[in-house]
């Protein structure tokens, strides 16, 4: 159900109603044939609205599902431990606690467990899910922890923070969304945003968002939150990226944030017969020899989505991160909001 300003919302796991995006919010890919009984998409406005619906189904011919095994080799630095990676939570922090557990990187009381091990979470902590302000308040915490123990827990910024920082920050106002007029309230709540979540948020919850990175590269695995190349305009390096954002949110102008968190919902950018070239490009700017994202669910990409009304009681199956795009990206994004898995993975991988 779409919820609008002034009602509760309803805490639930999303369907596929809840994710679709029009052709239009997708990283433009050249033509390819249609599939049989495809339908043609409309024609693309010149601006659009991000909603809950920004999903679409991926044909289960257009991806493959490699099966990954952790390498055994240790981290580059020999003064810092392995490297882990953490896929979108979306206030998932009861699923999120058992994932950190079973990698060792917590104990059974939620502490830090881990030594030197590094930790970098992929974005999207709220919306969807129960407790969002739970999930945040825990990361910073195991950011202390981790720091005191010799290693480090750090985040990126995802297209939910910059959704949750316009509506808290900017509401109602209306902002120049290129398709009539555009709220970040509004999105907020078609995209999942949780009343309870809006109540308990505090500046420094907001502070601690503004200051994450976009990009960031460790140990040749260049890991950022979507799956797009929009970060492209923002720097040609990764520092340029990461200050201009960072400048974007300073200034606090509503509709620079707003073409900001509408650049940073494209997806798909990594699939189909482009996805290896559109890879290669942001790593010939930004280093790395593999993308890791979250941001667009495994299910999706494979799809394997369940039915479009909810019945389907199986859920989608994942068993873990899905390499594809020859090998160069990895995505992360398990589908926790769809009764999927919320992945925490040791990096690297190999095919």
């Amino acid at each position: 159900m779409t919820q609008g300003a002034g009602q509760e919302p309803v805490v639930r796991t999303a369907t596929l109603r809840d994710f679709r995006v029009p052709p239009y919010a997708q990283t433009p890919v050249p033509p390819a044939a249609p599939h049989p009984g495809s339908a043609v998409p409309a024609d693309e406005p010149e601006g659009y609205t991000p909603t809950a619906r920004d999903l679409p189904v991926i044909n289960l011919g257009d991806t493959v599902q490699v099966q990954t095994v952790p390498d055994p080799r240790p981290a580059q630095d020999p003064g810092l431990g392995p490297l882990h990676v953490v896929g979108d939570v979306h206030g998932y922090l009861d699923e999120l606690h058992a994932a950190l557990a079973e990698q060792g990187l917590i104990d059974a009381e939620g502490q830090w467990a881990a030594g030197n091990a590094r930790l970098w979470f992929l974005g999207d902590f709220t919306d969807r899910g129960p407790d969002g302000v739970g999930v945040i308040e825990l990361v910073m915490r195991l950011s202390a922890e981790a720091a005191a123990a010799g290693g480090y827990c750090k985040a990126l910024m995802g297209n939910h923070e910059l959704l949750l920082i316009g509506a808290k920050r900017f509401g109602d106002t209306p902002v120049n969304s290129g398709a009539g007029t555009a709220t970040f309230q509004a999105a907020w709540l078609l995209n999942g945003g949780q009343k309870n979540d809006m109540e308990r948020l505090q500046d420094h919850h907001l502070q601690w968002m503004s200051r994450l990175d976009a990009v960031v590269e460790e140990d040749g695995h260049l890991l950022m939150h979507s799956d797009t190349t929009a970060y492209l305009d923002y720097g040609s390096t990764i520092e340029d990226v990461n200050d201009t954002v960072h400048a974007i949110l300073t200034r606090n102008d509503a509709d620079e944030c707003w073409d900001l968190f509408r650049k940073l919902t494209k997806r798909f950018a990594f699939r189909d017969e482009a996805g290896p070239q559109a890879v290669q490009e942001l790593m010939a700017a930004y280093g790395g020899q593999r993308i890791v994202h979250g941001h667009s669910p495994i299910p999706y990409l494979l799809g394997e989505v369940g039915s479009e009304d909810g019945e389907d009681s199986s859920g989608p199956v994942v068993e873990g991160p899905h390499v594809y795009a020859d090998g160069l990206a990895i995505a992360m994004d398990g589908g926790v909001t769809m009764a999927g898995k919320l992945l925490v993975v040791k990096l690297p991988l190999h095919d």
